[in-house]
């Protein structure tokens, strides 16, 4: 009798916690219109869409049959209520995948894929400590501290194929960091055992390295603005002492298993004797060798255009520009790493419709090295780009052959061109 009785309390409380584990269940309907396979594919539901109250604190589940795929949901605006859930998903051609939606007030705990971090220090003899936020003055960069303050020179973000960092110190270049294996990157990646800032990512390690020269380019995906016919750097270069931008803010906005994102926002940048702002958004999901900038800016006059860098620092290759679906693809192939040690390409996917040409960088100056592709732009009108990078030494070896990284690249591009129809019910 008391075996049976412990027996019905333990299935009462089961079906309890089972009861409380999901709330507020929605069915939704993914169509991928397109004739094209689509690999780990965003898919972003905003919460207006989905009509849900009081689940502040709880965590997604979703289900396709018996299986769960991953999903988070994200503060964009940071007003303490999460505006969208995101999760990634493979469909077939034509495919239609009904989901279940259910709520958790536990964690589930999912595989972590994307990580964003960033570390810094008030004073040269004080350790590194994590940090989310920062607002650097113009007067705080780095050769005006005389120290760098900033784990690997600003904040890292990554995922299961491959990693990127910005030089938050003033500079604003766009690094990236080749990956071996799947697994996020160590914490401690550019800090000494004493917590110092040190340059210890440019050797090998089990997970890879920095593997990217930058120079006084602005990297991979880094950007500009002409004004007439004069090119102006976002930032300064490392021996200047005072930023063109008077005040930066940067923040981690998502640091979650399927999707990090981060946030800077420049005030006041003086370019050309006008003054700019400036909101810039990376995001970056499992499965890309890439990621996703969006960048908007206010001030505009009407005589400016946008210019995204694409360093071609040991570039012997012939520049390929490339159409594909709503897309157009820059592509590099060749020994574009350190002392033309790897193959890596590199490329930047560029929206057609705002697309207006490129030029090639001076070789001296404030922004160098680098092709400059010239998308039109208005006030806070965003334009995302995706800047993507293929190491020989990644997971995938055929990025050593130059006809497979750009049928990767421009693939991706109609991937990223198709459109799936989302649909939400009860």
């Amino acid at each position: 009798m008391k075996s049976k009785l412990s027996l019905s309390i333990a299935l009462s409380a089961m079906i309890f916690l089972s009861c409380r584990a999901q709330k507020s269940q929605s069915k939704i309907v993914l169509t991928n219109n397109s004739d094209l396979e689509l690999p780990q594919k965003a898919v972003s539901i905003k919460r207006s869409t989905l009509k849900v109250k009081g689940i502040e604190k709880f965590f997604p589940i979703i289900v396709q049959n018996s299986d769960t795929i991953p999903a988070q949901v994200n503060d964009l605006d940071g007003d303490g209520k999460w505006d969208e859930l995101f999760f990634v998903a493979d469909f077939s051609a034509k495919e239609k995948k009904t989901l279940e939606l259910k709520w958790s007030n536990v964690d589930p705990k999912y595989t972590i894929k994307t990580s964003a971090r960033f570390g810094k220090r008030e004073a040269e003899n004080l350790p590194v400590q994590p940090a989310t936020e920062e607002v650097l003055l113009a007067n705080q960069v780095y050769k005006k501290l005389g120290f760098q303050k900033y784990q690997t020179d600003g904040p890292t973000w990554e995922n299961d194929k491959v990693g990127f960092r910005h030089y938050l110190d003033g500079r604003n270049c766009k690094d990236v960091f080749g990956k071996r294996t799947p697994g996020i990157t160590p914490e401690n990646v550019g800090i000494s055992s004493t917590g110092a800032v040190e340059d210890n990512y440019h050797q090998m390690h089990d997970w890879g390295r920095d593997i990217f020269p930058v120079g006084t380019s602005a990297g991979l995906g880094g950007y500009g603005l002409i004004v007439g016919n004069e090119i102006n750097r976002l930032g300064i270069l490392i021996n200047d002492t005072i930023n063109n931008v008077e005040k930066t803010t940067f923040k981690i906005v998502s640091e979650g298993p399927v999707n990090s994102v981060l946030s800077y926002r420049y005030q006041n940048w003086q370019a050309s004797g006008n003054k700019y702002q400036v909101q810039e958004t990376a995001s970056i999901w499992p499965g890309m060798y890439g990621y996703k900038n969006t960048v908007s800016l206010n001030g505009l006059k009407g005589n400016e255009t946008l210019a995204i860098a694409l360093s071609n620092i040991n570039n012997q290759n012939p520049l390929q520009v490339i159409d594909s679906g709503d897309y157009v693809c820059f592509i590099q192939h060749d020994k574009l790493t350190y002392e033309r040690q790897w193959i890596l390409g590199t490329a930047v996917i560029i929206p057609k419709a705002n697309y207006i040409g490129y030029i090639e960088a001076p070789k001296t100056g404030k922004l160098t090295n680098s092709y400059l592709i010239k998308v039109s732009t208005k006030n806070n009108q965003p334009i995302s780009y995706y800047p993507v990078a293929g190491w020989e030494l990644s997971a995938d070896p055929n990025f050593k052959d130059s006809a497979y990284f750009s049928n990767y690249v421009t693939t991706l591009a109609k991937q990223l061109s198709a459109k799936i129809k989302i649909e939400v019910s009860k």
